[in-house]
C-alpha cells in the first residue's frame, strides 16, 4: 500500500485553515466531495465523528489520522491537510496538530484501510519526513516528499 496511490493534488490541501477538529475533518471532507471522491458529506463527517468519540486520533508529535468507513466509499480513499498555525484536535500529547492525514474505507473491507495506517505511521518514522511535509509550500511538493519516502 503506497500513499502516493491514494492521494492526488485534488486530495491535498498545503494550507489548512481550520482552528479546531470539527473543522478539520469537514475541510478534509470537503476536498473529497469536491474531488468526487464521496459523495455522502454529512454521512461521512458524522462516521470520523463518530470514530473520534472513541479515542481521539491525534497521535502526537503534530499528526493527527481521523479515519472512518463509510457506506458511499467505493475504495479506499484520502485526504491529506497541512496547517501552518496547528489545529486543535485533542492530540495525545495536548499539542497542535500540523498533519492531518484523512482516511476513508469501505464498509466491511479493513484490510486495506489497516495497511493505509501502517503507511502513514512506516513514513512518520523516517527522521525529517515530518518536517518535509509542514515545510511544503504546494500539494505537488507534498506529493513529491510522499512519493521520494515510498
Amino acid at each position: 500500500m503506497k500513499l502516493c496511490e491514494l492521494l492526488d493534488v485534488a486530495c491535498v490541501l498545503p494550507n489548512m485553515t481550520s482552528e479546531d477538529k470539527d473543522e478539520a475533518v469537514a475541510e478534509l471532507v470537503d476536498v473529497l466531495v469536491r474531488a468526487g471522491r464521496i459523495s455522502d458529506r454529512q454521512g461521512v463527517i458524522d462516521a470520523v465523528m463518530q470514530r473520534e468519540s472513541l479515542q481521539t486520533t491525534g497521535i502526537g508529535s503534530g499528526v493527527a489520522v481521523p479515519h472512518a468507513k463509510h457506506g458511499c466509499v467505493t475504495k479506499l480513499t484520502a485526504a491529506l491537510g497541512i496547517s501552518r498555525n496547528g489545529v486543535e484536535f485533542d492530540s495525545v500529547d495536548d499539542k497542535p496538530v500540523h498533519v492531518v492525514f484523512l482516511i476513508l474505507a469501505r464498509l466491511n473491507d479493513p484490510g486495506p484501510h489497516v495497511q493505509a495506517l501502517a503507511e502513514i505511521a512506516r513514513l512518520l518514522q523516517i527522521p525529517g519526513f515530518y518536517r518535509k511535509l509542514v515545510s511544503a509550500k504546494t500539494a505537488e511538493e507534498l506529493l513529491a516528499a510522499i512519493a521520494d519516502e515510498e
